[in-house]
């Protein structure tokens, strides 16, 4: 008969044959191909079938093409009358012969495999290994008829026993003594379906200790393979008769087992990724302080601060580089405070022209300019009771200065337009990452709104300052956006670990936010790797000789503690315990003092 593949299809619909009758087949998924195979694991030129003299083959064209005979993943392999061909999902049954057509109504396969089918699509239901495994085993002892059957899984690469079953659907106790370690191993070794008709007579293990010791008669055990690798085994015995099992039976139980492995590996990967999403909840609930994220030691001072001051209406001023999260900081102070069921309002006094922000911060009447059709209030009316959050309140020009400093004084304002005074009851926190003190300095800030707004003053550290939150927050992400974009991704891969942590994110966490979304949507693997952060071509901060990091942080605090003493040279230099010499030194060489001025008493 004519050389054909039998292609499986779905339950009751007859199965599909394809004519070989090339030299040279190609199987894929695009439509040049001899055989068309649908499905994301499948290349369009995939692999071929052709003939070797007298004899064929199948063999996988390139590479990281799953391709796979009898479950076993092949790269170039000889095909044999029955050899049933995987690829992306689907099987095809070589034949040499033509294959009898088959007798429902006195097919016990197909019988069994029909049961397998709608067994399968129950199991696929099942939430958990424990209610899905005993259901297995049941199933398999009706399918072959056998005693007991035995699930074998690989625990610290050695196959332990983890349910055994017998006729009576009861669970087996002493279950590893009950089977034969010589047939286990030798399926382990093989990766090969197994039947031994009467184990004490066969010559390859009637001499083995637990065949002898267990008298056992009929034995078949397959593997369960996933993509080529072993996940386990089923095993089933019958100490009474001899040759119980058949190749009908083998077959019968080597599919099953593929299906088996499949929902076992699908269910083990649920649990994986629950277990991984609980101890991530639990590491957030244990290392947050309401919706902020993060332990690091600076963190926790910050947190102190912030459940000493939220309670009272003292106001506050949060300094700290872009993206550190200070609106986030400001939301909790107001959570954890009396106005807490009052609005919190925001306004950012850097994103709104200089013409219309009195108009924003305290409203205007109609007609106060072109275009105002209405009256309206402003954000100090809109955050009456509640919480005022000024956001970059050192971009505010000086004359807008004067009128929030009065309106902070008095507790009123006037809508632009208006002379009508408005008593306001709020409390203001603002935030900046600008230097104020310097901005007083240059006659851009005034100091006395800079006290009126700074009686308690929080600093945020930068991303890169806080140790192990970065990865932290890295994990929080991932997960957040994966469940948003119904991603695949589940971890950063160690290189990528190690990139997050090496880089100095000079946008903080608004820019790991934004990195590690594009992430999560442009990665075409489980893991995110360095390539999907791209932060390759991003320089990261330079590590400095250990004698000049030295030098410029003495640099850094000798600037710092001159700028709290307004410039005083000589009580910087008392308060840092060194000669007042060394502050001019460090003056001359900043560029702020000529070399006449060593002699000079402050």
């Amino acid at each position: 008969m004519a050389l054909l593949l039998q292609q499986a299809t779905t339950q009751g619909a007859p199965a599909k044959k394809i004519p070989l009758f090339r030299i040279l087949t190609r199987v894929g998924s695009s439509t040049d191909n001899d055989i068309i195979v649908e499905g994301p694991e499948v290349a369009p030129d995939h692999a071929t079938i052709f003939k070797d003299e007298n004899a064929y083959y199948l063999a996988v064209v390139g590479r990281s093409r799953p391709t796979f005979i009898n479950g076993k993943k092949i790269k170039k392999e000889l095909l044999h009358q029955g050899d049933v061909i995987t690829i992306g999902g689907q099987n095809f049954t070589f034949y040499e012969k033509q294959p009898p057509e088959p007798k429902e109504e006195k097919s016990a396969s197909l019988s069994a495999f029909r049961q397998i089918v709608t067994f399968s699509q129950e199991l696929l239901a099942a939430k958990s290994l424990d209610e899905m495994l005993p259901r297995i085993l049941d199933m398999v002892i009706a399918l072959t008829k056998a005693d007991k059957a035995f699930l074998l899984l690989f625990e610290q690469e050695k196959p332990e026993v983890v349910l055994a079953r017998n006729i009576e659907r009861q669970d087996v106790t002493m279950a590893m003594s009950q089977l034969s370690d010589t047939i286990v191993a030798k399926v382990v070794k093989d990766k090969e379906p197994l039947i031994v008709a009467d184990a004490l007579s066969n010559s390859e293990f009637s001499a083995a200790a637990s065949v002898m010791n267990l008298k056992l008669c009929s034995v078949m055990c397959v593997p369960l393979l996933e993509a080529g690798e072993l996940l386990g085994l089923i095993y089933v015995g019958s100490n009474r008769a001899v040759s119980l099992f058949g190749t009908e039976q083998l077959e019968i139980l080597t599919v099953f087992g593929a299906e088996a492995a499949l929902i076992i590996q699908n269910l083990r990967q649920k649990k994986a990724l629950y277990d991984d999403n609980e101890a991530l909840r639990k590491e957030l609930n244990e290392r947050r302080f309401g919706d902020i994220i993060g332990a690091a030691p600076a963190m926790e001072a910050i947190y102190r601060v912030v459940s000493k001051v939220a309670p009272t209406d003292i106001a506050l001023l949060i300094t700290g580089e872009t993206g550190t999260g200070k609106e986030l900081i400001a939301h909790e102070i107001h959570r954890r405070s009396n106005r807490a069921d009052k609005p919190f309002v925001v306004i950012n006094c850097g994103a709104i022209p200089e013409n219309l922000l009195e108009s924003e911060l305290f409203g205007h009447v109609r007609g106060a300019f072109t275009g105002a059709f209405t009256t309206r209030n402003g954000k100090f009316q809109q955050a009456n009771g509640g919480t005022l959050f000024l956001d970059e309140v050192g971009e505010l020009p000086l004359s807008l200065q004067v009128k929030l400093l009065r309106a902070l004084q008095e507790h009123t304002v006037c809508k632009l337009g208006s002379n009508a005074q408005e008593t306001v009851d709020i409390r203001v926190i603002s935030a900046t990452n600008r230097n104020l003190a310097a901005a007083i300095k240059e006659g851009t800030f005034r100091e006395d709104l800079y006290y009126r707004l700074n009686v308690v003053a929080l600093e945020l550290p930068p991303l890169r300052e806080r140790g192990d939150d970065i990865l932290l927050l890295s994990h929080y992400f991932l997960k957040k956006f994966a469940a948003e974009y119904g991603s695949h991704v589940r971890d950063f891969s160690p290189a990528a670990a190690a990139a997050i942590k090496r880089y100095s994110w000079p946008g903080n966490i608004r820019q790991l936010e934004n990195t590690l979304k594009k992430a999560v949507v442009m990665a075409e693997h489980s893991q995110i790797s360095p390539k999907d952060l791209a932060l390759d071509n991003k320089a990261d901060e330079p590590v400095l000789p250990l004698a000049q990091a030295k030098d410029e942080f003495q640099r850094r605090y000798i600037n710092e503690i001159l700028e709290r003493n307004n410039g005083n040279r000589t009580k910087t230099a008392k308060e840092l315990g060194v000669d007042p010499r060394t502050i001019f030194r460090h003056l001359e060489r900043e560029g702020e003092l000529l070399p006449s001025s060593f002699d000079e008493e402050e």
